[in-house]
């Protein structure tokens, strides 16, 4: 089987821009006007999943029982307070080392592709002015299932016209890892994952990349 990599699929939160702290503001500002405890032992938890999954983590230490309308609702409301804070992004939130490690990848001729269960995602690349640098987006505005279910990744392969063989995956969370595994694709697992048992490429810094690709 032709395991030849052509390209790489990016998580994008926690790898190529840090938003974790707009999550963890807006879900708390949620959480505190409804009067349910939220803090940053719980929002760990909450990493690589998607919107509705984390909600119903937050909602574990609620009163009462909230109905499907109402946590459509409270979701909402989270992502508009998030919505608000990523307003303040610009492009000197991507560090040199990311922007430099993409443009290296561009020029060996690998496809680029992310491979996030956030529905901002593009909204996000906008702002930091990398949304260019992608050959497509495959984000929580196309997937049914979030990570570990693969088929955010499954996406950005065919959206890519590659088989899931010839992707490897970054991503910084375990779920991730996971959905990557499941895809049947190779994963590079930084921060939180480079650590987790089911990385096959652990790396230290983002521009490590250039340093894995030599043995793929």
């Amino acid at each position: 089987m032709d395991r030849e990599v052509r390209a790489f699929i990016f998580d994008l939160d926690g790898v190529l821009v840090f938003t974790d702290k707009y999550h963890y503001q807006a879900w708390k500002k949620m959480a505190d006007r409804i009067g349910v405890y939220f803090d940053e032992t719980v929002n760990n938890r909450l990493r690589g999943i998607s919107r509705m999954k984390s909600l119903d983590i937050i909602l574990e230490r609620a009163e009462r029982q909230f109905s499907d309308h109402e946590k459509n609702l409270l979701a909402e409301e989270k992502n508009r307070y998030y919505f608000e804070l990523l307003s303040a992004m610009k492009p000197s939130d991507v560090t040199a080392e990311v922007g430099d490690t993409l443009r290296k990848l561009q020029i060996m001729g690998y496809k680029l592709a992310i491979g996030s269960s956030s529905k901002n995602a593009k909204y996000i690349l906008e702002r930091v002015q990398l949304l260019e640098v992608f050959d497509t987006v495959s984000d929580g505005t196309n997937i049914s299932k979030s990570k570990p279910d693969p088929e955010v990744f499954l996406k950005a392969a065919e959206y890519l016209g590659e088989k899931p063989e010839n992707c490897i995956v970054v991503e910084d969370a375990c779920a991730g890892i996971d959905a990557a595994v499941n895809s049947g694709m190779k994963a590079i697992g930084i921060g939180e994952a480079a650590g987790y048992s089911r990385t096959d490429y652990p790396i230290r810094t983002f521009a490590d990349i250039m340093e894995v690709r030599k043995f793929i």
